[in-house]
């Protein structure tokens, strides 16, 4: 028997949902709509002045060959975090899914770096890969590999790609981890019985049952990529070298914090906001079409 929970007046509900709904409000609402108005206004240099030009700010950014290589980037930069931190975690959750001594230990110890902080990650990587008082930084130069990613932009890109995928990791593993979990047995007995082997059975039985969970991380994660790495990459690299790791959540941050440009910076976040969007409604539209509910 479930139990229905009726409230008999309207004023609890609404009470019950004012602490959430005065966060989203705070945090989320009142920030964008201030984003979108300034993106409407210009400044001049010592913010005494404020002048309404319309699109211009949308104008200039769309125009500008900087801004258009750090899209690039950005889109190449969150498609490799969310494809090696989904089939990572995918692969790990496989193997704590089966039956082995200790699994309860290891599936801890891979949801740990999920509570680590980005900057906190990125510190951590930094002490591994730095190329004068990281392990392995020194152990690849030691092997005559030239590893400077201070120096080089695709060693700094392929480093920002490595920490923020590992901070995903954990997160995508407990999801993965709940579907297989959720799988019928028998299902997979049927299928064994039919003579399918194990990768067959993966292929054909498990991730056809697990594509919802897949779709839904992978919007998850295409939107980590896009706003949720600027800690690491500001950790780590600084937007460098020669703006070779600049993101444009990080060209946001150094338009509108250090450069004082607040409509620039503001008309950047809108269209950054946009384009998440329309990302994640071709997602919904196209890819959802392939997922087995």
């Amino acid at each position: 028997m479930q139990k229905k929970v009726i409230f008999k007046g309207k004023l609890l509900p609404y009470l019950l949902l004012l602490p959430q709904l005065a966060i989203t409000g705070i945090f989320f609402f009142w920030p964008a709509a201030q984003a979108v108005y300034q993106s409407f206004l210009r400044e001049d240099a010592f913010g005494l002045s404020t002048e309404f030009v319309g699109f211009e700010n949308f104008a200039d950014v769309l125009s500008d060959a900087t801004w258009l290589d750090a899209a690039v980037r950005t889109l190449v930069f969150s498609g490799s975090v969310a494809v090696l931190a989904l089939s990572v975690a995918l692969f790990l959750a496989v193997q704590a899914d089966k039956h082995i001594r200790g699994a309860d230990v290891y599936k801890t110890l891979l949801i740990w770096p999920y509570a680590v902080a980005p900057a906190v990650a990125a510190v951590l990587w930094l002490f591994m890969f730095h190329p004068s008082i990281g392990l392995f930084g020194r152990m690849l130069n030691g092997l005559g590999i030239p590893w400077d990613y201070r120096l080089n932009g695709n060693q700094a890109m392929l480093l920002v790609i490595l920490a923020s995928a590992w901070k995903q990791v954990s997160y995508n593993f407990i999801f993965f981890l709940a579907g297989l979990q959720s799988i019928p047995k028998a299902v997979l007995e049927a299928a064994a019985i039919d003579g399918a082997r194990p990768m067959r059975r993966f292929w054909t039985v498990v991730f056809p049952l697990l594509s919802p969970t897949a779709f839904f991380l992978l919007v998850v994660n295409l939107v980590y990529a896009f706003f949720d790495t600027f800690g690491v990459i500001h950790s780590l690299t600084h937007g460098g070298p020669g703006k070779a790791t600049e993101t444009l959540i990080y060209r946001v941050y150094m338009d509108g914090v250090v450069n004082l440009n607040l409509g620039s910076s503001s008309a950047q976040s809108v269209i950054l906001m946009l384009l998440v969007v329309a990302l994640t409604v071709i997602q919904f539209r196209y890819v959802e079409r392939k997922v087995h509910y």
